[in-house]
């Protein structure tokens, strides 16, 4: 049994799938899958579980590099923890960031209904 940790099996499967360079999107509820892009939909309720958790507990085990968030989060809550927590931000338009998402490799879905709480990551090395 895992000891502590993200424990949701999908999530850990496709977390130990990931590779430097690799796209993870952490999306609100609202953010469209792209075809082809494996998913894990965590959203359970409306906010549930937030996007900021989910993001933390992804942090907690991946390395990432850089990353994308919406230029038009400015006025946005979510802006201000992804800025607080992913310090190699680069802000381009939500239709560029739904845009590259298509590339990702991983896009992970919260209930979190907060506008524009979408990142786009690039997963970095340990090492």
């Amino acid at each position: 049994m895992k000891r502590g940790g993200i424990l949701n099996a999908a999530l850990n499967e496709a977390i130990s799938r990931l590779g430097h360079g690799d796209l993870v999107v952490v999306a609100d509820r609202g953010l469209p899958v792209p075809p082809g892009v494996a998913v894990v939909d965590l959203a359970l309720v409306a906010g549930i579980p937030s996007f900021a958790q989910v993001a933390h507990a992804l942090q907690e085990e991946v390395v990432f590099e850089a990353g994308l968030a919406a230029e038009e989060s400015a006025d946005s809550d979510a802006r201000d923890f992804i800025t607080s927590r992913f310090p190699d931000i680069e802000f381009v338009s939500h239709s560029e960031l739904k845009r590259r998402s298509a590339s990702a490799r991983l896009f992970v879905r919260t209930g979190d209904q907060t506008p524009y709480a979408n990142v786009v990551l690039r997963c970095g090395v340990a090492f």
